[in-house]
């Protein structure tokens, strides 16, 4: 009954929030039904591990999707400048990270991953199996998408008084698999994408595994149209979103609202300073200012494209670059986390982190 529960409840408002364009609406909404339902409290122990990897795989598969060779073309000689406004803002983030990680409910791993600014479900999905805290990322992650989307046409409007393009420029679409075809594919590159990162030792190997394959083929040519369904796409968010939100006490949802003024003042520091990387890309390639900027915006990407394409922005190149963005985020946030939990030393784990230990060692 708890579980049936939690699935009407989450689907019932993942619709409204999907057809309001709410970026990752099932992840949010299993995230915060997920909370209500462990606190009251009336939801299940855990999400299943089977189940969690699964979904872990269907997600880095579907933004592994997302990488397309026309794309990178419209990058040009461009290209080394956009990847090291990338690795700036990665810079940025770990920055951000370090800061959180200060605050003594936060273990610096959680916070160096809480404000990665780059695929924030691939960075819940796989925080349990780095050692992180879920709760902690899912809820830093998801205010930083939120907070750099709502501002997003503020300042497409006020600074650089963008408005909707007459003529909105077509986005290339390639044909598709149907689905009978691209769920099989998509099985066996889940099972041997996480089954070859866990052999060479992947951080993350659930979700990155399946990506990094998913990557090669769309880039050799050889994924044929590959394409994840939208409903296993949104029960895959569901299933990270609970996997977060079941985790949650009345003990860490305290602690996590002692954190937020410093978690709002970081994100909006961070959304400035990647700006500031945006002036600085296109003075150095000459696109249009906007441009620069939805390139360059740190979250949000679905509100990004979406926005480039209203105002008539150079979509092609905006999405390379965030494109460039994420998975330079996914693939080396994991790596920069635990180097960087190295080099803090065994600072003593804080009370909402060690709520989750046990759960993490269940599912390792």
């Amino acid at each position: 009954m708890r579980s049936l529960t939690l699935i009407a409840v989450t689907v019932g408002v993942t619709v409204p929030l999907a057809t309001l364009g709410v970026p990752s609406a099932g992840l949010f909404a299993a995230l915060v039904v997920g909370i209500v339902l462990a606190f009251v409290p009336f939801a299940p122990r855990r999400v299943p591990r089977r189940a969690g990897l699964a979904a872990q795989g269907a997600l880095g598969v579907y933004i592994g999707t997302m990488v397309h060779r026309d794309a990178f073309g419209a990058l040009g000689s461009h290209w080394p400048i956009v990847l090291a406004v990338a690795v700036g803002t990665l810079a940025l983030s770990v920055v951000g990270g370090a800061l959180l990680g200060l605050h003594r409910v936060v273990s610096p791993l959680t916070g160096a991953l809480a404000l990665v600014a780059g695929g924030a479900s691939g960075l819940v999905a796989i925080a349990r199996e780095l050692g992180g805290d879920e709760r902690v990322v899912a809820v830093v992650q998801y205010l930083r998408v939120a907070l750099i989307t709502a501002s997003m046409p503020v300042v497409v409007t006020l600074v650089y008084h963008a408005s909707k393009a007459t003529h909105q420029p077509p986005v290339a679409e390639s044909a598709s698999l149907p689905w009978y075809l691209s769920v099989p594919l998509l099985t066996v590159i889940v099972i041997a994408g996480a089954a070859g990162g866990r052999f060479v030792r992947m951080p993350g190997a659930g979700l990155l595994g399946p990506m990094a394959i998913t990557v090669v083929l769309e880039l050799t040519g050889l994924s044929f149209g590959l394409a994840v369904p939208t409903v296993l796409v949104q029960v895959s968010y569901m299933l990270i979103g609970w996997q977060a939100g079941l985790a949650f006490t009345r003990e860490s949802l305290r602690a996590l609202g002692g954190i937020l003024p410093t978690v709002i003042s970081l994100i909006v520091a961070l959304n400035v300073a990647a700006a500031g990387l945006g002036v600085l890309l296109s003075e150095v390639t000459g696109v249009d200012a906007l441009d620069g900027y939805l390139a360059t915006s740190p979250g949000g990407i679905y509100a990004v494209l979406a926005t480039a394409v209203e105002t008539g922005s150079d979509v092609t190149f905006v999405i390379a670059a965030q494109v460039i963005r994420v998975l330079l985020m996914l693939f080396t946030a994991p790596l920069v986390a635990r180097a960087f939990q190295r080099y803090s030393g065994d600072r003593q784990i804080s009370p909402t982190t060690l709520a989750s230990r046990e759960p993490i060692r269940v599912a390792d």
